[in-house]
């Protein structure tokens, strides 16, 4: 239950803050109404939001606004905030390298905060042999280099990329990214050379989940092989887990296969971890989970705690193979994000937060898939450890013939807008994401208390029986489907 009482700012943020939901206004509240005026006349426009609640204090597992309202988080900001908002180590890390020094410009007078990274980056990452990282500023500037450096070392030029996929908002970025509105629209022409692949979607895929995996890999090796030719990609870029893709999970051996593939045709391997990297997914790099150790691996995000850091980390000869010069940036691997890193690291081990993201999943899935068989508007229940995620859809539909798989329902982008603004309303930070928009995103920080996260899941609960009381009755006529995922390359 929300707790009601006058509105208190807490003096500072962090793991001391009361872990309750609190409601003392309507979402948003007057301050953050005001401010919101102000965002429109300072603001561009082009910038959006999620939910209109201006922070004052965060941590652990709460947002307090600016009217002193406790909300539960189950965004971590985009995953960034894994180990809790304002995390001692963090604090404390950031605090004494800000009083030494902010920046010098690692190419100019380099220091030791940025090799230490490099060196924690070696020894976390998957995989025992010889590696070297090059750190930057975002999840898109270390995809965008990565396949630099995949071009460097290969001589080569096409990128293969997935349906689904997103990968930053630069625009080779917004090339390998396959969503148009809102990330793409009006913002060609794109970098060419890339060419889009098949995902292995388990609920989506024609063949059903069982062959989903076996089947879109053999799918993307044959069009590689033929309609590209594999002697021309420098580089095979993928989310081991799609993030605002709507949470796929690969069907099982699709990664396995692409990774054999790659390293039988000299196609370098990128795993971009941006979203599922350090500890998220219950392992601390979500490649673990099915054994592939990438040729270069991209991380951002979760990496610092919320400060803005990203690497590219990876096999030394292929990470060495740009001249001298060729990789950098003003502010990559600022001196204070690398402190700030090495805090954020130092939590997730101390606290052994890959087990607590599965402890999550123990306690989240169960509840979840509970509301997939109570209503029929959520089709699919998918993801592993703290990232999980509800795909809704239109009521099913009749007619299926017999031993066939039923085909998925169509995405519900509406239902899914309303379930969000409701648990918002209700003191609940959730996302959406998907293709089709249709999906619910569960990403609370690896920290929350079991009460929070249990009163969120209650509150997806109470958001879904109402929902259910005001839907309209099944429909039986035949829904339109969504473009399936057997496409072909786009150039």
């Amino acid at each position: 239950m929300s707790e009601t009482g006058q509105a208190q700012l807490p003096p500072r943020g962090g793991p001391g803050l009361p872990q309750v939901r609190r409601l003392v206004t309507a979402i948003p509240g007057p301050r953050s109404v005001e401010l919101a005026k102000r965002r429109s006349q300072a603001v561009a426009r082009g910038v959006g939001e999620t939910l209109p609640v201006y922070v004052a204090a965060a941590g652990g597992g709460v947002l307090v606004d600016v009217d002193g309202n406790s909300l539960i988080d189950f965004g971590s900001g985009i995953a960034v905030v894994s180990v809790g908002n304002a995390a001692d180590a963090v604090v404390e890390n950031v605090r004494e390298q800000a009083g030494l020094f902010t920046h010098t410009c690692f190419m100019v007078t380099p220091y030791e905060g940025y090799v230490t990274v490099c060196e924690e980056l070696a020894r976390l990452t998957p995989g025992r042999h010889e590696k070297r990282s090059a750190l930057f500023n975002s999840g898109a500037e270390a995809v965008e280099n990565a396949v630099k450096i995949a071009r460097a070392h290969t001589g080569r030029s096409a990128v293969v990329a997935f349906a689904h996929a997103y990968h930053g908002r630069t625009n080779l970025t917004m090339a390998l990214t396959a969503k148009s509105m809102p990330y793409k629209h009006h913002f060609g022409p794109f970098a060419p050379e890339i060419y889009r692949m098949p995902m292995a979607y388990p609920y989506r895929w024609p063949g059903g989940p069982a062959a989903c995996g076996e089947q879109a890999a053999a799918q993307v090796v044959e069009t590689i092989a033929t309609e590209i030719g594999a002697e021309n990609v420098a580089a095979l870029v993928i989310e081991p887990i799609q993030g605002e893709g709507g949470f796929i999970v690969p069907g099982t051996g699709f990664l396995t296969r692409l990774a054999e593939f790659c390293a039988q045709t000299g196609i370098v391997f990128v795993a971009d971890e941006v979203q599922t990297g350090f500890a998220r997914t219950g392992d601390m790099f979500a490649c673990e989970h099915e054994g592939i150790v990438p040729d270069l691996i991209v991380t951002a995000k979760g990496i610092a705690g919320g400060l803005p850091l990203a690497a590219v980390t990876g096999r030394a000869g292929i990470m060495d193979s740009p001249h001298v010069g060729g990789l950098g940036g003003t502010y990559g691997g600022n001196p204070v994000a690398c402190a700030a890193a090495l805090g954020a690291i130092a939590t997730i081990e101390r606290g052994d937060l890959t087990a607590r993201a599965r402890h999550i999943e123990r306690i989240a899935m169960p509840r979840l898939l509970a509301l997939r068989d109570r209503y029929p508007f959520i089709g699919d229940v998918r993801g592993r450890g703290a990232m999980l995620a509800l795909e809704l859809v239109a009521d099913p539909t009749e007619g299926t013939p017999p031993n066939q798989p039923a085909p998925a329902p169509a995405p519900d982008r509406m239902v899914t807008v309303a379930a969000a603004a409701e648990a918002h309303r209700r003191g609940l930070v959730l996302l959406t994401a998907g293709t089709w928009g249709n999906v619910l995103r569960l990403l609370p920080p690896l920290v929350i208390p079991d009460n929070l996260l249990l009163e969120g899941l209650d509150i997806l609960d109470e958001v879904f029986a109402d929902i259910a009381r005001h839907r309209p009755r099944p429909r039986l006529q035949p829904q339109p489907q969504p473009q399936p995922d057997s496409l072909p390359p786009t150039h």
